[in-house]
């Protein structure tokens, strides 16, 4: 090498190679810390006062493998509500006689307004069954104030839900049984509630907190959730409040969760039954608690026992008895008439937390974090005084602080760059690609194509101010012009993070720690760089170390949650929905390159400053670009899905039909929910390419497009569909399976003389329709009022660009007739719009599913559509 290179380069290589190494071992350390290999799990014969992850894997098992399929309107969700509530009963003939336990089975029905994936929807329901046990000490009252368990055991469509949330009804079970053979008598009551709607838009929390009688009971909540298979359970939301957090910081054996999760949450589709316990309908204090890691079985058939991570129950479940322990046992627990009194809303803001390689929990008020938050902007503020001491004029303080905001926007520029070149590079690789998302199913080959490119953007402001005249503090007599630049360099970088911080907090936000850590670290490292300079120069690789070595802790918690955080987007690339061609084709890939540039930025950008010296040389930046070019080419080899990473695809067969008998036209429509487009997935499937009569060219014509109205059944899930195509199908399987169809008819209209109105009173009739997850109402015309949501219309919707529209989604058990009434202000038709969604499937959709790769999963079901005028 050093035939050819420069002694620099050599230096700069050597550099290069060590920083690598370094950063290898330190994402080593966050992939073991994020999946939980830590965590050794209990078999099902450990000692009974512990917590066993195999006890409540058996649990899972039934839930999963013995039962059928636990969605609204199949078998297997009533089965599911009968097996837990066998096994609580059996919990509470085993309590010894200073416990109070009891079960309870509640039949929930309401309808309420609501904003799902920013749009308006209406919600009516029936005899949604949630099973609930409390346990107490026999010297309690029934009005104490108990602590809620939440979790909920219906499935989303086509899945398992094994991890999607059996993990939570399991862990439930387990925990329920430890309160009792573990001998603790809980000073406080315990409730869980084992929740039988939460798939279908929160409905069985909305049940509880408006008609349970315990409900008003409760002074705080855990809401278990999953968006993944395992690893860490990660506090997305908090609040109101920071006591919650403040709860968890203090229990949690595991702690994995930062402020920052609830900052982005609303960014990410779907929502929890927080959201009705501690916001819409309630204000109780609580955590959202998630699993997050394995995102590419949430909501699939992949979603098995087999797929959650080993270690993940365990520590959930030894973090959830802990914070059960902790709330029953605070004084701040409230129920609903004290926290009215108290107005727990204003008793204090959301507060600052994160988790340091679930080791440990950080935590401070946001009193605290604006004091904290501070004292970086005042350092940069006087920092030139410093610089210039003892010759401190007005004139040389401008002139030194003028070079370090130059310094700032030069780090800005480079942050920006570490953004904006993988980016670029992105698009140009898919203009010569066939397909998108080629990392998703193995996320190294983001790092491998977009990292190189990344520290390029971080080198390039450096390189091109290799000498720069950052400002005049030349003139002082105390530091030379190149040690002076250097301190732009770096008190530039230092007050670009500094003032992020403080904005990040004025504005509200629970993120800041992060940059707060970076400027902090500066500091600390800072000093022993000057310290190691004064024995080795500043030119030796052995001062870079003395910075470096002391930075290592705060790189380390940046490359964990960096590399979580790229993780989570990858995985959640496949089910984030997709936006039209041909831009929505450049999206993922766009936005998982940013993100690396992100995590890039914010892992290497501490030492920027420092290690550029080194590092912004042009053999290095021609490295870069040639491993990203490499990079780039050898990812185009890899295909993007797998079994372990499947490709989404909603199938749909829709029977549109005229009355309860006559079927008007029969299609298989499809969409799908990421870049790579439905003829993408049919050119890799000959069989049902050719079932469905499409030509070797994937031809698809002006009568295969599949309108969005089609899809109304998922409203509003469908915005997030895209690529709708539809195909012929076979009308005779409906026939033979179906004896009737759903219908729509007038029960009485009545005129309303006094307002000019009239009111029409329907019936809906099912039919002989076999497993209804939902139905859904889409009605247009001179509506005023309904019967539903309290009389009150939700904001109106257009679906297709059509009419101003109400949409409601009504579910429960399908037997007895749906009865509502409806009001127009004017004698114009309404229109009514119903589309009942079956999960029976014909024959010939099994054969047609069937034909798929196992790297696709797909969601199929059966629609039928009519419309009605009245």
């Amino acid at each position: 090498m050093g035939l050819w290179l420069k002694h620099d380069d050599v230096r700069a290589f050597k550099c290069l190679l060590a920083l690598s190494l370094m950063y290898a071992l330190m994402a080593f350390a966050a992939y073991r810390a994020v999946r939980m290999t830590y965590v050794s799990p209990l078999p099902e014969d450990a000692p009974t006062a512990r917590f066993s992850e195999g006890r409540a894997l058996r649990h899972l098992r039934r839930l999963t493998v013995d039962i059928d399929g636990r969605q609204e309107g199949r078998p297997g969700l009533e089965a599911a509500a009968q097996y837990i509530k066998g096994e609580l009963e059996t919990i509470k003939e085993r309590a010894g006689p200073e416990y109070r336990l009891e079960v309870d089975e509640s039949l929930v029905s309401g309808s309420f307004n609501m904003v799902f994936l920013r749009h308006s929807i209406s919600l009516a329901y029936r005899n949604h069954k949630n099973i609930l046990l409390r346990i107490a000490s026999n010297s309690s009252n029934n009005n104490d104030p108990a602590v809620l368990l939440n979790g909920h055991f219906d499935s989303p469509l086509g899945s398992t839900g094994a991890g999607d949330c059996g993990s939570c009804v399991a862990s439930m079970l387990e925990l329920a049984r430890l309160v009792v053979d573990s001998n603790w008598v809980p000073p406080r009551p315990i409730i869980f509630l084992f929740n039988g709607a939460e798939e279908l838009f929160l409905l069985g929390s909305h049940g509880f907190v408006k008609t349970h009688k315990w409900s008003d009971t409760v002074g705080a909540f855990i809401n278990l959730e999953a968006s993944g298979s395992g690893g860490l359970d990660l506090v997305c939301q908090s609040g109101p409040g920071s006591w919650p957090a403040t709860i968890y910081a203090q229990a949690a054996k595991y702690p994995m969760g930062n402020s920052m999760a609830q900052d982005v949450f609303g960014v990410i589709p779907g929502d929890t039954d927080y959201r009705i316990l501690a916001e819409d309908y309630s204000n109780i204090p609580g955590l959202d608690i998630i699993f997050v890691v394995g995102g590419y079985y949430y909501h699939t058939s992949y979603d098995t026992v087999e797929r959650l991570l080993p270690g993940s129950i365990q520590a959930r479940g030894e973090n959830t008895f802990n914070l059960l322990e902790t709330f029953s046992n605070s004084a701040m627990l409230l129920d609903a008439k004290q926290r009215n009194l108290k107005d727990s809303k204003k008793s204090g803001d959301r507060a600052i937390f994160f988790d340091y390689l679930s080791l440990f929990m950080i935590f401070y008020s946001r009193k605290t974090a604006l004091l904290l938050y501070s004292l970086p902007v005042v350092i940069f503020l006087i920092m030139p005084l410093f610089l210039q001491y003892p010759n401190i004029a007005l004139h040389s303080y401008l002139s030194t602080f003028f070079g370090l905001i130059k310094g700032m926007l030069i780090h800005a520029t480079a942050i920006i760059l570490a953004i904006v070149i993988p980016v670029v590079f992105s698009v140009l690789r898919l203009l010569l690609s066939s397909h998108a998302m080629s990392w998703f199913a193995r996320p190294y080959l983001a790092f491998l194509m977009f990292l190189p490119c990344s520290l390029m953007g971080l080198l390039i402001p450096r390189a091109i101010c290799r000498s720069p005249q950052i400002s005049q503090i030349s003139s002082s007599e105390k530091l030379p012009k190149e040690v002076l630049s250097e301190e732009a360099f770096f008190w530039g970088a230092f007050g670009l993070y500094a003032f992020l911080t403080l904005g990040y907090l004025l504005a509200g936000l629970g993120g800041g720690f992060l940059t707060y850590m970076m400027s902090s670290s500066m500091l600390i490292s800072w000093f022993f760089f000057h310290l190691a300079r004064k024995h080795f120069g500043d030119q030796s690789l052995k001062s870079l170390a003395g910075y470096v070595i002391l930075s290592i802790p705060f790189l380390t918690y940046f490359v964990y949650f960096g590399g979580f955080l790229v993780q989570f987007l990858i995985e959640k690339m496949g089910m984030m929905g997709s936006l039209p061609p041909p831009y929505g084709y450049f999206v993922p890939d766009a936005v998982v390159a940013a993100s690396v540039g992100v995590v890039t930025g914010w892992s290497v950008g501490p030492m920027l400053p420092i290690v550029s010296r080194w590092l912004s040389r042009p053999s290095i930046l021609q490295c870069l670009l040639q491993l990203s070019v490499l990079g780039l080419a050898i990812s185009a080899q890899f295909f993007p899905y797998s079994e372990a990473a499947p490709k989404r695809v909603v199938l749909q067969h829709t029977v549109r039909h005229a009355d309860a008998s006559k079927i008007v036209d029969s299609s298989f429509d499809f969409s799908v929910v990421d870049a790579n487009p439905l003829s993408f997935l049919l050119k890799n499937s000959k069989e049902a390419a050719k079932m469905l009569q499409i030509g070797p060219d994937f031809p698809f014509k002006v009568e295969h497009h599949s309108i969005k109205s089609s899809w109304v059944a998922l409203f509003p899930v469908s915005f997030l569909f895209s690529g709708r195509s539809k195909f012929p199908a076979p009308r005779s399987d409906v026939y033979k399976q179906f004896n009737s169809l759903p219908s729509l008819s007038v029960d009485e209209s009545a005129s309303l003389s006094t307002t000019g109105s009239r009111r029409v009173h329907l019936d809906l009739d099912l039919g002989s329709s076999k497993e209804v997850w939902v139905t859904v109402l889409n009605i247009t015309g001179p509506l005023s009022n309904w019967s539903f949501a309290d009389n009150i219309l939700p904001a109106p919707e257009s679906m297709h660009g059509g009419p101003p529209s109400y949409i409601c989604r009504l579910s429960g058990p399908s037997r007895e007739k749906w009865t509502f009434w409806l009001e127009a202000n004017s004698s114009e038709a309404l229109r009514v719009d119903l589309a009942v969604l079956d999960q029976h499937l014909t024959d010939d959709m099994r054969k047609l599913k069937g034909l798929f790769p196992s790297w696709a999963d797909l969601t199929a079901f059966t629609t039928f559509l009519s419309s009605y005028h009245f």
